[in-house]
């Protein structure tokens, strides 16, 4: 069975392009940009476990807060379903299908067919519209190809792998209210909440404080790596091309909040708009420098680095100074 008029062309990041994809079935036309902005989805953390090969630099919250919060803030019904059976966890999609609604689900995407880069990742997600007796209908990333398939074996591999950022099989539908809350009442709230998050990180990891760690460990990154050939330009290539729109997030919540200001009045948000402006090109320079230092073995390349991000430490700090002044009208 398919389910017609599923899509979000020219999606970039999986969870928003999943959100769009089950939104615009539903009526609700909002772009990548305000469904991320939304969500709340701006963040930084500087994750370095014991059990990992080498630091990762993320710019987001973490796997499915970005969908909760938009259904917070848009009043949408969002209903989650996670078990640890493989057969419940198909009835719970086919259910689903059968009364009309495509499913966003929450996998690792090590395991789909058209995956061409063969890296675990617990925190992907599609929305699947479909299925025959071997193939589940996708919706993706447009870099991975938009509307694509796979087999339901692997599939359901895909779900039910364990490891960081899984989840246990998860799916979930959402439907609109009737009518929706005022954009603009949206908009403010998120800004302002996602300015507070940012500007009040629980560990030194994340937010404005995690990026100041950042500048101090990436120094060592040339030691702490085992191959930096490989390494360090993969770490730049998760900044840049990793789903995340460019510059670590940082070009689509500048995007954000550019639709924002001819949304709202509020002349706080077109000056953080222009700050995060100044701010995108500086994470793509961080990761050139990162990518070159793994190329040539460089050193100086991660003092430049380390530099940049002790400067986007600061500016962001001041950006969401300024967002926090967004109040409710």
């Amino acid at each position: 069975m398919l389910i017609e008029n599923v899509a979000f062309p020219g999606g970039r990041h999986c969870e928003t392009t999943t959100l769009g994809a089950l939104l615009r079935h539903e009526g609700v036309g909002l772009s990548e940009p305000m469904l991320f902005g939304l969500g709340e989805g701006l963040g930084f953390v500087y994750w370095d476990a014991r059990n990992m090969a080498f630091p990762f630099l993320g710019g987001r919250t973490r796997p499915a807060t970005i969908t909760r919060t938009v259904a917070d803030r848009l009043n949408l019904t969002l209903h989650v379903q996670e078990t640890t059976s493989p057969g419940r966890a198909w009835r719970n999609v086919t259910t689903a299908l059968a009364a009309g609604r495509p499913v966003g689900l929450q996998l690792d995407c090590y395991h789909l067919d058209y995956f061409s880069t063969k890296v675990h990742f617990g925190g992907h997600f599609v929305a699947l519209y479909g299925y025959d007796d071997s193939q589940a209908h996708l919706v993706d990333t447009a870099e991975q190809g938009g509307t694509v398939t796979t087999t339901l074996a692997s599939l359901a591999r895909a779900r039910g792998e364990r490891g960081p950022m899984t989840a246990r099989n998860l799916s979930y539908t959402v439907a609109r209210p009737t009518e929706l809350p005022e954009l603009g009442d949206a908009v403010r709230a998120a800004i302002q909440g996602n300015a507070h998050a940012f500007l009040n990180p629980p560990i030194a990891n994340l937010g404005h404080r995690g990026i100041a760690k950042a500048a101090r460990q990436v120094t060592r990154w040339l030691d702490r790596s085992t191959d930096p050939a490989r390494d360090l330009p993969l770490a730049a290539a998760l900044m840049e091309r990793g789903g995340t729109g460019g510059a670590l997030f940082r070009a689509m919540y500048r995007d954000f909040l550019a639709e924002c200001a001819t949304i709202v009045d509020d002349d706080n948000i077109p000056l953080g708009h222009r700050l995060y402006a100044d701010i995108a090109p500086l994470w793509t320079e961080v990761a050139r420098h990162i990518t070159e230092a793994g190329q040539t073995g460089d050193p100086d390349r991660l003092i430049r680095a380390s530099a940049l991000l002790d400067d986007l430490a600061a500016r962001e700090h001041q950006a969401m100074q300024v967002l926090s002044g967004v109040r409710p009208r």
